[in-house]
């Protein structure tokens, strides 16, 4: 700009922002008169207000390719340095408060951001020399940079009010090749680790750095810069800190995310290119809650309260710049035990046409707050303060406000505390809700509506009973004491011709993975129909409560008493279930009701299934005698499945009950991931085994993040990896109980790629399987596959619209309403024959009662109906009938709806055979005899099947006319 236009003391009151501006809308005036343009727009330079540019776009095909950013700057010269010390003040309080003289004796406040943002512009030049001569001869440079600008970017860092921008960090580049920590030999990925390595080791917020060379004594030091700003960098003049508007905070994210990155590329088992530069983090995904102040005018409020008017004043005016570091030190502090992090997104403000009114504060639309948690503290009732006769008690007090109470503890100790409410693991996790909502009302004067807590709106589907109560965790632990305690009982039952080896869960309840998990439950009589020692379910009544049967694997000793044949076996295993049914009768009054494959024992409410196992079974059901009389063994179906439930399931059960000691939401996790999965009529086309395994693999491998700490970001993650992993070229290794070496992955991503199209076509290794995928190996198909993958891309786009828009009406079960309209034929079911019917996304209005109260102590009773549910068995009968024509899709947990989707193939005119005319139609084609499926007798064929279950047919007919 030239010197003309400049006056003396234009340093004060804005007098030089204003300038600028007018120069800049003159010239913008006269170049929207240009034809070279194709837009000419204001915008702010990092959301800065005071500091305006002009955006440039030529006319054409180019003009979503190429902006030219126009700054206008003074000669270097044009201001006195020492004017614009942090300490100086340059804005004038009775001018910003509009008061005609100032008031007498008041000291004016320093105003170190005002300052800064002039002394920036005088410097813009030597900035650009001295950033091209560090960056000759030294190719290594530019690479490093353009890394660390991509790395930044899909950090969410660069851009914004206070963003650790691509400028920043090439002067942080050029700082270390000053201090000789960079050498110009060196590679970009030299420059990437060394500057990451710098920014994990170093915190900006205490100790600032300087890249001005020489020490002249008049210039002000670092101790100054700290006095006057959060984060401390500062330029080659010794003028300007290049961080002034940084919140600590902003700078702590930018520190932790450098540490874990500098981990990632030190672990030998992750693609470290892959996860740190092509993974993008966005702050739903990255933080355990996140939370949105919906209205940011509220900040003024903020500001009044906490007597922010010199920051007010340095600021420009600007509120929420002057507000969101107080908010976010005051949130730090409230949570210091609870989160290792308290981020928040950075203001940005759009840019706008030049005939348009500029935007205003409260145009960068809601502020995102995202909390990491420390997974031990995170949700602990009570926050205990200093004793009470200390001097700190009264400064704890003034903090939490009336929560504060004196209180007693165990070591005789009086100290202040606070004792937040909360009774289940779901409320316990919405403790820092409580805490934020609180401190916000209290010292930032916010109220409580313009906050909106996204932390856990999707847990509302995995909730069980109609209370709100908890969502399940504490019904898991009690499942498990009882199966522990009937553990106990089978080892140490006395008479027993062999002794009980092991005791293994199978049930995904004994992993904590259960959707729903079993209540206790006492069946009325009156509701069933007797039979001698049991009920069975009543034709006129609604069907009864679904039980299920919790199975668990009784592993026998060896003896040589054993037979060796498996017909001989099978008859043994069934006098063992009759014999474990009459001793534990006998030795600890338990309810039990033998079969041949298994006795159901009914204990503290929960019915539980006990299968006998014999170690040697699977080997003997493998021999196979060769025409010449051979004794070979190869892997028979029978074997197969024999192994699998006795001892791959019960090793994955324990694998993942250890899981859950070590993260206490993978259990939570994987219940949302399965409801969702049900929930899209897919559950019969994945196994749970397979989800549990997706799921640990979140909590194994975590890479960019950190493991999830509650369960929304879990699910979130679990939709992302389903949407975005390969499966097509990479197998997705599960490291169980850390089994695997690099070398071991090496070896099985190797086989993978020589042997893919004989494998699954979703892969999972796990030490214990490292070549079979054994979980996947018939389900999920190529097309259900594909279908998830789609679904879960859509859903999570759907989630993070949702759940990002504060303004929205937030309705997160819409991810789990399935849509119908892709099937042909819906059958719909009579609501009262659905056991589960409580478990739907939507719960019913009003229920049915389904003859069963809540009972945990009940002994001696008449054996209820278990594992009975009617769908199911429907479902079975009309695959085992129609599945050459159609597939049958359904929600276990309760749907009122199976859906229909005919196959193409099965609609292919068939020369006619007598044999083969089931479900099939006679007519003419081209003169010859041809058989079609007879759609309307097999959809009748649907409604006789479930009589009394079907409450209609629905048949969309465009789709399936020949």
């Amino acid at each position: 700009m030239p010197r003309e236009i400049f006056q003396d003391k234009d340093n004060l009151n804005q007098r030089y922002h204003r300038k600028r501006a007018l120069y800049l809308s003159h010239i913008a005036q006269h170049l929207s008169k240009e034809k070279l343009f194709g837009s000419v727009k204001f915008a702010y330079m990092n959301s800065n207000h005071l500091k305006p540019i002009l955006l440039l776009r030529p006319q054409g095909k180019d003009e979503k390719v190429v902006t030219v950013r126009l700054h206008a700057c003074p000669t270097s010269d044009l201001f006195k340095p020492s004017r614009f010390y942090p300490s100086k003040n340059n804005v004038r309080t009775a001018w910003f408060m509009e008061q005609s003289t100032p008031k007498e004796g008041t000291t004016e406040p320093p105003t170190p951001h005002y300052n800064n943002s002039i002394l920036c512009d005088t410097v813009m030049l030597s900035h650009l020399h001295f950033l091209s001569n560090a960056a000759t001869d030294f190719p290594g440079m530019k690479d490093g940079v353009a890394l660390l600008k991509v790395w930044l970017n899909q950090r969410q860092l660069s851009k914004g009010l206070g963003c650790f921008s691509g400028f920043l960090v090439s002067m942080l580049v050029a700082y270390l090749l000053m201090k000789r920590k960079i050498v110009k030999m060196m590679s970009g990925y030299q420059v990437l680790r060394s500057t990451l390595q710098f920014l994990a080791t170093t915190d900006l917020s205490v100790t600032g750095i300087s890249l001005a060379k020489d020490a002249d004594p008049s210039l002000p030091v670092l101790d100054d810069f700290h006095q006057a700003f959060e984060v401390v960098f500062v330029d080659p003049s010794g003028l300007v800190n290049l961080c002034a508007d940084m919140t600590a905070s902003k700078y702590h994210q930018v520190q932790l995310e450098a540490k874990r990155s500098m981990e990632i590329l030190d672990d030998r088992m992750v693609d470290g290119f892959q996860v740190l530069l092509m993974t993008p983090k966005p702050m739903l995904r990255t933080f355990d809650h996140i939370f949105h102040l919906k209205h940011v005018s509220k900040l003024q409020g903020t500001c009044k309260k906490m007597e922010l008017l010199n920051e007010l004043m340095d600021r420009g005016g600007n509120y929420v710049a002057a507000a969101l570091p107080f908010v976010v030190s005051l949130l730090a502090r409230g949570l210091s035990q609870r989160a290792q992090l308290v981020a928040h997104s950075l203001p940005q403000i759009p840019e706008w046409p030049i005939d348009a009114d500029p935007p205003k504060h409260k145009d960068v639309g809601p502020l995102t707050f995202g909390l990491l948690f420390v997974p031990e503290f995170a949700a602990s009732t009570l926050e205990k303060g200093p004793q009470a006769d200390h001097p700190e008690a009264l400064e704890f007090r003034t903090f939490w406000g009336e929560k504060s109470e004196l209180r007693r503890f165990q070591d005789g100790s009086i100290c202040e505390a606070v004792v937040w409410e909360a009774s289940t693991a779901c409320q316990k996790r919405l403790i820092p809700e409580q805490i934020i909502r609180h401190l916000l009302k209290l010292h930032a004067d916010i109220p409580e509506s313009s906050i909106c807590y996204t932390g856990a709106l999707l847990e509302s589907v995995i909730r069980t009973g109609k209370e709100a109560g908890g969502t399940g965790e504490e019904a898991m632990v009690s499942v498990v004491c009882s199966y522990d305690d009937l553990s106990r009982k089978l080892w140490n039952l006395k008479e027993l011709p062999l002794m009980v080896t092991a005791v293994q869960g199978v049930h995904p309840a004994l992993r904590y993975t259960d959707v729903f998990p079993p209540i206790p439950m006492k069946p009325i009589y009156s509701f069933h129909k007797r039979s001698k020692h049991f009920l069975l379910p009543s034709e006129e009544k609604p069907c009864p409560a679904y039980i299920t049967p919790l199975k668990i694997i009784c592993h026998m000793e060896g003896s040589g008493q054993w037979p060796q044949d498996k017909g001989a076996i099978k008859r043994i295993k069934a006098a063992f279930h009759l014999q474990l049914a009459e001793l534990l009768r006998q030795q600890h009054q338990l309810v039990c009701r033998p079969a041949v494959t298994h006795t159901d024992v009914y204990k503290d409410g929960y019915v539980f299934r006990l299968q006998v196992a014999y170690h040697r079974e699977p080997l003997i059901l493998k021999e196979v005698v060769t025409p010449e009389g051979m004794l070979k063994y190869q892997d028979t179906e029978e074997s197969r499945l024999l192994e699998l439930e006795t001892l791959h399931l019960p090793y994955l059960t324990s694998s993942l009950h250890g899981l859950q000691q070590q993260h206490p939401v993978f259990g939570s996790t994987s219940r949302l991931a399965k409801r969702w999965i049900s929930a899209q009529l897919l559950s019969d086309s994945i196994s749970e085994e397979c989800v549990d395994l997706l799921v640990a693999f979140l909590f194994l491998h975590p890479a960019p993040f950190t493991p999830p700490s509650s369960p929304q970001v879990g699910f979130l993650r679990f939709l992302n990896l389903l949407a975005t992993f390969d499966w097509k070229n990479n197998p997705l290794i599960v490291n169980l109980n850390t089994g695997l070496t690099d070398s071991d992955c090496t070896e099985i991503k190797n086989k993978f790629v020589a042997s893919r199209s004989r494998l699954p076509v979703m892969f999972l290794a796990t030490p214990k399987d490292q070549w079979s995928s054994m979980w996947t190996q018939e389900r999920p198909s190529a097309q259900i596959l594909q279908r998830l993958v789609l679904l879960a891309s859509e859903s999570l786009r759907a989630l993070e619209e949702q759940l990002m828009d504060p303004l929205s009406d937030q309705d997160v079960k819409m991810v789990f309403r399935p849509p119908l309209d892709f099937y042909d034929v819906l059958i719909h079911l009579n609501p009262s024959q659905i056991p589960r019917l409580l478990e739907s996304v939507d719960r019913p209005v009003k229920s049915v009662s389904r003859g069963v109260v809540k009972n945990s102590s009940a002994m001696n009773i008449l054996f209820p109906v278990v594992d009975y549910d009617p769908v199911q068995l429907y479902l079975q009968e009309l695959r085992n009938a129609f599945d050459d024509l159609a597939l049958f899709f359904y929600d276990k947990h309760g749907g009122e709806v199976i859906a229909v989707l005919w196959k193409p193939l099965s609609f292919q005119p068939q020369p006619f055979k007598v044999s083969s005319m089931r479900g099939k139609k006679v007519t003419t084609l081209n003169n010859e005899l041809v058989c079609i499926p007879n759609v309307e007798a097999i959809l009748e064929d649907f409604e006789i099947l479930g009589e009394g279950l079907v409450k209609s047919v629905e048949a969309r007919t465009e789709k399936w006319t020949i």
